[in-house]
């Protein structure tokens, strides 16, 4: 069975926990809280950024994490290499979610080698954010054991308002594992769309755990021209 699969079920919600400076909410014993908040709730894993994060946040759920941690803010960087998944799944992670996009990594390995470095240590999980559908299909012939749309939107030009629910359509007939559905997804709506065009599993953040931003983004209608 695929490992991905074995422990996130089809059509689940995950929940994506994580806050940064100058947010209020930065501290790991608050995302430990959001994240069993967000269990209790039904959510079936949690997303979590950071050794320290999902060390806490290990202690207080029992579903699985998908781990990451951001190593600067620029080109590759959430979970660029095998060392730094490793230290994830030391700290509690059931999945690691590393780049899996076209790029070039810092240290000159492709996803393919940072793959094989972790399985040649571990069992865990892989999941493979993506940006395209030539990059997911390569995740997926590299060894992922799921993909997802995290950085679709994210990699060239301006953020789009919607999910692109277009990949994972597009990703749904071509790989042979899991699609996960992340990024900019806010309702319903957009959970069932998902769902509908072929993910396995949708995973949703900052309209659930981030008030500081879906304050701003919300307060955005009140100041178009055109709001009353």
């Amino acid at each position: 069975m695929n490992r991905f699969s074995s422990l996130i079920p089809a059509s689940s919600l995950v929940i994506s926990c994580q806050a940064y400076a100058p947010n209020p909410l930065r501290d790991s014993s608050v995302m430990a809280l959001m994240a069993r908040a967000a269990e209790l709730g039904g959510a079936s894993g949690i997303r979590a950024n950071g050794v320290e994060d999902v060390r806490a946040i290990a202690a207080t759920v029992s579903v699985p994490i998908i781990g990451i941690d951001k190593v600067g803010t620029e080109g590759v960087f959430i979970t660029p290499d095998a060392e730094t998944a490793l230290r994830l799944v030391e700290a509690g992670a059931a999945i690691v979610a590393m780049d899996g996009t076209l790029r070039p990594r810092p240290n000159g390995r492709t996803f393919a080698d940072e793959v094989a470095r972790i399985r040649a240590a571990s069992d865990v999980a892989i999941m493979a954010d993506v940006d395209t559908l030539e990059a997911g299909v390569a995740a997926a012939a590299a060894g992922a054991d799921a993909v997802a749309t995290t950085l679709s939107g994210y990699t060239s030009g301006r953020v789009p308002l919607d999910p692109d629910i277009d990949l994972i359509a597009a990703l749904a007939p071509r790989i042979d594992v899991p699609i996960v559905a992340e990024g900019r997804i806010r309702t319903r709506d957009d959970v069932a769309a998902a769902i509908a065009a072929g993910a396995h599993a949708v995973v949703v953040g900052t309209a659930v755990t981030n008030p500081l931003s879906q304050t701003a983004y919300l307060l955005g209608a009140l100041r178009e021209p055109d709001a009353s």
